[in-house]
Order: structure tokens, then sequence, then C-alpha cells
């Protein structure tokens, strides 16, 4: 018999050995896949929240220069703009009006911008999806905004943004630059921040150091430093949800690590049948390895599965709420299928190989004995 049809027949036993004892299998393949399950739901998540943040941000300015006063971000004037002209390597300094608007009716913040376009006038503005839904609005409807000096602002509604575009628009409410400045209360000369193009990327680190130099009280951001910031932010969360999560998983262990090293009465008597008709006791050990490898290996791929379709499919509707954050406004939006292979890879090696190895000790014990002893026992 040749070594490839000897493990086959192995193999075939061991899958027939499983289906006699179905019932208790199943039941520690579902539980298994289960555990699995959660763990790869909580890592495809934040890898694809993360690929999501890269991509908005990937459109970002450069350089965000802001202003400090007590450790607290204040408007920066406009002719700030005409000296970081001057700095080296940048192309060219445009002043933001943006800011947060807290309603308090309905317990909600909303991102209230500035736009140059020429098509939205003063007295109208555009919404997005949550905003419209929050304040139950309808399309050439009017929404009040209350200025800071006490009065409201009355918007035309013109337009919504596209659901697609949610990730980015779900909270904001885009406005004239004349209304923007009615509702805060910012003089002309004031913006909220400035953002600068510069010609070589590489320059970055060098012109935000002469932008301290210039002006001490400016914070000049780069972009990297905020997609750094929310790749910690998410890693940070995922990891929360897995700290959770860890009281299950333990539990699962210590029952799936007594499963493989503890071996029944029956599976003694097994192995007491297969030694005396003839078998090696490294058949046995093959056998328990192939036992082993199908029960975990089976949970893993069902388990990934299962996440996939849970994430992918269905909006990871357990995890969300908590890997997102808590706000009012949820923005609706599907992700992009995106998987670390190098992180799948790790959880394949912590879940599979112990559990597969764990089999294989108590059946080496036990093929060592004597049939007879053993059939008696």
């Amino acid at each position: 018999m040749s070594s490839l049809e000897k493990q086959r027949n192995i193999l075939d036993f061991t899958l027939s050995s499983l289906t006699r004892r179905k019932g208790k299998n199943i039941a520690l393949v579902t539980i298994y896949a289960a555990v699995i399950g959660l763990v790869a739901s909580v890592l495809f998540f934040t890898d694809s929240i993360k690929q999501e943040a890269a991509l908005v941000l990937r459109m970002s300015p450069e350089i965000i220069v802001q202003r400090l006063s007590a450790g607290r971000y204040e408007p920066i004037p406009r002719a700030f703009a005409d000296s970081l002209k001057e700095i080296r390597g940048v192309h060219a300094v445009k002043p933001r009006l943006w800011g947060y608007y807290y309603d308090q009716l309905k317990g909600a913040n909303f991102t209230v911008i500035a736009s140059d376009a020429p098509v939205l006038e003063s007295g109208a503005c555009s919404l997005g999806n949550g905003v419209a839904k929050t304040m139950n609005t309808i399309r050439d409807g009017i929404i009040p905004l209350k200025t800071y000096k006490g009065p409201h602002v009355f918007l035309k509604i013109k337009s919504t943004f596209s659901a697609e575009s949610d990730l980015a628009t779900a909270d904001l409410i885009l406005v004239s630059a004349e209304d923007f400045r009615k509702i805060f209360n910012l003089p002309e000369d004031y913006a909220t921040d400035l953002v600068l193009t510069v010609k070589n990327a590489k320059e970055l680190p060098t012109i935000a150091a002469k932008i301290v130099e210039l002006f001490p009280d400016a914070r000049p951001i780069l972009r990297d430093e905020i997609l750094r910031t929310y790749q910690a932010l998410f890693n940070w969360r995922g990891g929360m949800v897995v700290v959770v999560l860890f009281g299950g998983i333990f539990s699962f262990i210590v029952l799936a690590w007594d499963k493989a090293t503890g071996l029944s009465a029956e599976e003694k008597h097994e192995i007491g049948i297969l030694k005396a008709v003839g078998w090696e006791t490294s058949d046995v050990l093959r056998m328990k390895f192939w036992e082993g490898a199908v029960i975990s290996l089976c949970s893993f791929f069902l388990g990934v599965l299962l996440a996939y379709i849970h994430i992918f499919f269905f909006g990871a509707s357990i995890f969300a709420p908590v890997l997102k954050g808590w706000a009012v406004l949820y923005p609706e939006f599907i992700l992009t299928p995106f998987i670390d292979f190098r992180q799948l890879t790790a959880l394949f090696l912590l879940t599979v190989a112990p559990y597969t190895i764990a089999t294989i000790i108590p059946s080496w014990r036990a093929a060592t004995i004597d049939p007879d002893t053993i059939m008696r026992s």
C-alpha cells in the first residue's frame, strides 16, 4: 500500500469515526466557529473601517494650520495666510470656515461648513442624510439655526447629499460663507483654520517646523498624523471589544482544551481495538491528527465565513455602535471588504494549530499502552 493511499484510508476512517459521534462534534464545531467568528468580526470591521478612513483622508489637506490659545484652538487671522505663502515649498494657502453646531432639542452635533461654490447662495443650505432624518426635514423645506447672538437664521434646504457619501456627510450642513459668519458670529478677517498645499510631500515636516517658528501659537497638523490617530482609535476600540469577549473566549478555550487533551472511555476502547487489529502507534496518531484538523479547520472556515457575512452583508450589527463610536447620528454606509491576511493567519495559528496538536498528546499515551489493558479498562 502506497503512503498516499494509506493516508487516504486513515482519513476515511477518521471521518466515519467523527460521524459516529456527530452530535457532540457538531456542538463543538458550532461553539468553536462562533468564538472564531466573533474575533474575526472585530478584525474585519476594524481593518475595513481603517481602510475607509484612509480613502476619505486621501483627499484631505496636506497641512492644516490652527491657532491655539491656552491650549485650545481659536479662530485664526486670515492675514496669517500671507506670511505662510512666503515659506519655501508652500504652493497655496486657503482659509476654511467650519464648526460644530449643537442642537439642544435633538441632542445632536452637526458639522457646519461654509462653501465657496457660487451655486449655494446666501439663505440656502445642503444637508447630509443624517441631519435630514434627525431634523425631520424634507427637500425645499426650511431649517432654523440659532446664531451665537441669539436670533435664528432660517435656511432653505436646496439639496441633500447622496447616500453613498454618508461616511463623510451624514452630519454635514453646507452653508454660504455669509451665513456661516452669521451663525457663529465670526468676523470677516478671521477663519477657522488655514489649509496648505505643498509642492513636495517630503518637505512636509520641514514646512511644519517653519510654521511653528514663524507663529509660535500655531499648530500644524499633517495628514499622516490624522490617519495615524484614526488607526490608533479603531485599534483601541477593537481591542476593547476583544477584552469584553475574553471571558467567553477563555471559557471556550478551557472547554476545547479539556476535550482535546482527554479521551473518553469509548475513544480509548476504539484505540485498543485498532492496535489489536494491527494499527501502529504512528497510524493512531495520524488518525487523531486528522480528527483534530478536521474539527478545527471546519470551525475556522465556518467562523471566518460567518464573520464575513456579518460585517459585509449585515453591516456589523453586533459591533457597529461600539466600534463606530457613541453618537446620535450614525452614518449608514456599506463597508468595502478588506481583509488583512496577516491577522487572519495569526488567528489561524492561535486557534487551529493548538487544538490540532493538543489532540495528539492523550492519543499517544493511549496508543503506547498494551491493547488488552486498554480494552479491559
